[in-house]
């Protein structure tokens, strides 16, 4: 009976128990119910704007811009990865503090070059006020940041040395030979020159991240959440040469200063692709140096003078009223025409078709277009339309100016204004635009758009590359363009460019000595030219030579200003082309050729570990390593100084590494 009345009593205990569980999860669920119907009746959005969005913020992760590239693989503008270096002294341990920051304001003293009691004093008070973020320094290199990072207390890493970093990207210049003007900018607003052609190539796709509240003006990146991974831009490869790029360069430079002159361009152009070699726009700054920081070549139009001659000639070739056969008497070198004085430099007499291009004669000029154009004019102007002279030229190149020609329809069209075309006034034309026409000579009447991309690349691999592209298939009849290649060639060899002349390289070519701002009080402005190709039988290269403003105590014409910058050049240029070139031509030589035919190392990661590449040419090596599948960092051009992670260390898939060119 006992044992009986021990089980009832356990029995009821036990179920007493149950009976207050039960009614415990009851209430439970209960009051789970509540909530979430408190939660479904409870304003969301206020919650969000209250705690989370005044919190929390979705912050941009930029995308690494691709690199631009010279034809060869040299680096022109490059995007460097830079560091700011934030501290969490609220996270750092205070044992970790206490015991090393002696050592720690001494290593950044003498990086520094401040008192170490001055970061001492400031390290105390953030470390009091437990400062979650604390900018300590911004902009670090790779280098320096490698360096800071192994400081006592910082190499305990974020969350016991409260050591942030915050990566960011800074676009630079890789090269001194081609200038802000040429490779240009785009800062969201403005786009110009290289950078602003390709900019959709190579800005890459933002990530995001967030970021949480420090205080009322500081925030602090959540690495471990990253909402979206940013993808770099593609890396493109201009047509640009720098060997080119270089010899122009410094030849027209030498001759800017010569000739005290306020500024200078070239262009050289390939002929049978119309791929751009060169482009160089030098400007003289108030200090008396010459720096590429606008681009005259495609932003100003200007009356070209005689190498426009070229140009009316080769119409009137074309249409078959002259030919080798035809001559004309300028007399004294001074002609009338609707009241208008045109004259010569160059003497007077019979010349024939050739001897008016190679004394570059106004007169004889002016005769033959006006005898068959003036009483109508369009036929003369219907050349020059489809030749593309009247249009803007569609090229990648932003801020191309429209050319401006005189036409009957103008207001200020009269009866002298055909003949003014017709030896390069009245018209303003940019000069890409002429250096575009001759190259269409040199290659046969065809002429081929500008191209100043040559390939673009993603990750090792070729994604789009450049094809000649036809703009005029034939500009003239056959013998019109054999009869104006000879008429060129004659130019340099007897007439004003045959102070060029050399028997071991064929050049063609016409000079231009032109006025501007001749309506203005004060000394007379020239601007001295020479457009041409080279070798005249063979055509490989075409080039425009334009140097404005020189010294007229000096020299202003364009035989003795700009042909010998053509005549440097185009001797210099075919280097690469072995040919029998006088000594003379060759001096001054900055390239080392040996350099540009180094084999290419191939590379290899074993084991998964990191190989040497230190001492390698870094534009063969960084390809090799992001086809492996590798994200690689890189600043300077040429060969590789250090390399991070260093020879032997386990890599992944994936991992960014980090070289240091030399320079």
């Amino acid at each position: 009976m006992q044992k009986q009345n021990e089980y009832d009593n356990k029995r009821k205990k036990t179920l007493r128990w149950g009976y207050l569980f039960a009614v415990g999860v009851l209430c439970v669920f209960v009051m789970f119910l509540a909530r979430i119907v408190i939660l479904q009746n409870t304003n969301v959005q206020e919650i969000k704007d209250d705690y989370i969005n005044k919190n929390y913020r979705e912050a941009t992760l930029k995308a690494a811009r691709g690199n631009l590239f010279a034809s060869d693989g040299s680096i022109l503008a490059t995007t460097v990865m830079r560091y700011d270096i934030y501290l969490d002294f609220k996270t750092m341990k205070d044992t970790i503090y206490s015991n090393n920051i002696g050592a720690l304001t001494d290593s950044l003293s003498k990086m520094f070059g401040k008192p170490r009691g001055e970061f001492r004093k400031k390290f105390d008070e953030q470390k009091k006020k437990k400062n979650q973020y604390y900018t300590l320094v911004k902009g670090l290199d790779f280098d320096q940041y490698d360096r800071i990072r192994n400081f006592p207390i910082f190499k305990k890493g974020k969350n016991k040395g409260g050591f942030i970093v915050d990566r960011n990207y800074k676009r630079e210049l890789a090269t001194s030979e081609i200038g802000s003007g040429t490779i240009g900018m785009d800062n969201g607003e403005v786009k110009a020159g290289l950078e602003g052609a390709f900019s959709k190539y190579l800005t890459g796709t933002d990530g995001k991240r967030l970021e949480q509240r420090i205080n009322s003006s500081q925030w602090k990146p959540i690495d471990y959440w990253k909402v979206k991974e940013p993808v770099d831009g593609e890396d493109v490869y201009t047509t640009l040469d720098l060997r080119i790029q270089d010899i122009a360069h410094s030849a027209l430079q030498k001759q800017l200063i010569t000739y005290e002159a306020k500024h200078g361009t070239v262009i050289v152009m390939e002929t049978q692709t119309g791929k751009v070699r060169a482009l160089v726009n030098l400007r003289r700054t108030e200090s008396g140096e010459y720096e590429d920081s606008y681009n005259y070549a495609l932003k100003d139009n200007i009356e070209p003078g005689s190498t426009f001659k070229t140009i009316s000639l080769l119409a009137a070739m074309d249409d078959g009223f002259i030919d080798e056969n035809t001559t004309v008497d300028v007399g004294n070198g001074v002609w009338t025409y609707a009241k208008q004085r045109i004259s010569d430099g160059h003497g007077g007499g019979t010349y024939d078709i050739s001897d008016v291009l190679a004394k570059s004669s106004n007169v004889g000029t002016a005769k033959l277009i006006t005898k068959y154009y003036a009483e109508k004019p369009q036929i003369f102007l219907d050349h020059l339309k489809r030749w593309k002279l009247f249009d803007k030229m569609d090229i990648e190149l932003p801020g191309i100016t429209k050319p401006k020609i005189l036409t009957p329809e103008h207001k200020r069209w009269n009866a002298a204004t055909l003949a003014s075309i017709s030896y390069g006034y009245s018209s303003n034309i940019n000069l890409l635009q002429l250096t575009t026409f001759y190259n269409g000579v040199a290659n046969g009447g065809k002429m081929l758009k500008p191209l100043f991309i040559d390939k673009i690349m993603k990750e090792g691999k070729v994604v789009y590359s450049a094809k000649p592209e036809v703009m005029v298939n034939k500009m003239a009849s056959e013998k019109a363009i054999k009869m104006m290649t000879s008429a060129l060639t004659k130019a340099v060899e007897k007439g004003t460019g045959r102070s060029i002349f050399t028997p071991n390289l064929k050049m063609a070519g016409k000079t231009g000595t032109a006025r501007f701002e001749y309506w203005l009080p004060g000394p007379m402005k020239y601007r001295a030219s020479f457009a041409g190709f080279y070798p005249a039988d063979n055509p490989k290269y075409t080039c425009y030579v334009m140097i404005s403003e020189p010294n007229t105590a000096i020299g202003f014409y364009g035989g003795a200003v700009s042909a010998p910058v053509f005549k440097e050049i185009a001797g210099k240029t075919f280097l690469k082309t072995p040919q029998n070139i006088e000594k003379e031509m060759l001096v001054d030589r900055k390239v080392n050729l040996n350099k540009m035919v180094e084999p290419n190392v191939k590379i290899a990661v074993n084991n998964k570990q990191m190989p040497s590449v230190v001492g390698l040419i870094g534009k063969n090596i960084i390809p090799q390593l992001e086809n492996l599948g590798y994200r690689v960092d890189y600043k300077g051009v040429g060969r590789i100084k250090e390399q991070f992670p260093l020879e032997g260390t386990i890599i992944s898939k994936n991992q960014r590494i980090y070289l240091s060119l030399q320079n």
